[in-house]
């Protein structure tokens, strides 16, 4: 696994999975004890230091609940909630056509997508990165600015906020890497 799929996978997880679901643990212990930042590829040590600080595992779970979950939610976690010409029916089906497997939940939700991220990295081929770019370009990137903002903007802990700057700097790293990618293969 790459960098890339690391950062993906971590993030995703974040958003994707509940703060009290068990497979979460591990992550917020790593977070807390300053572990996340000794293996992290990208230079956002300061913000690391201010993740690890924030690390209030109630809190950080009254807040996840309020910004992401239920009808009422302050920040709807889906892409066909920010950007009405994608459905959630394009997402899910551009994933399923390169083979991920998915379970009943949108496929268009942010954690999901950093996920599908991950996904795509560790199983194309070698020198395959179109799916990944049509992913970011056409699925992440028209929106994931918006909804970092909203999140910075509407949580009450400041591991929330925190984690939106991180996510927002990393994703624009990552498509960095991907465009500088696609421009040396053409």
């Amino acid at each position: 696994m790459n960098e890339f799929s690391i950062i993906c996978r971590l993030l995703g997880s974040l958003y994707y999975r509940h703060p009290s679901d068990p497979v979460m643990a591990p992550i917020f212990t790593l977070i807390k004890e300053g572990k996340l930042a000794q293996n992290w590829p990208l230079e956002q040590d300061d913000l690391l230091a201010r993740l690890q600080k924030s690390v209030d595992l109630p809190a950080l779970t009254a807040d996840y609940d309020a910004l992401f979950v239920g009808e009422a939610c302050r920040v709807p976690p889906y892409g066909s909630q920010w950007q009405q010409e994608k459905q959630e029916t394009d997402v899910r089906a551009f994933l399923q056509t390169r083979g991920m497997p998915l379970g009943e939940t949108p496929a268009d939700h942010i954690g999901t997508l950093l996920l599908a991220a991950s996904w795509l990295e560790d199983n194309a081929a070698d020198d395959e990165s179109e799916a990944l770019e049509t992913l970011f370009a056409d699925y992440l990137l028209p929106w994931c600015d918006t909804f970092f903002g909203k999140v910075e903007a509407n949580a009450t802990t400041a591991f929330w906020r925190t984690l939106a700057q991180l996510s927002r700097e990393a994703v624009l790293a990552m498509w960095d890497e991907l465009t500088e990618e696609g421009e040396e293969e053409e």
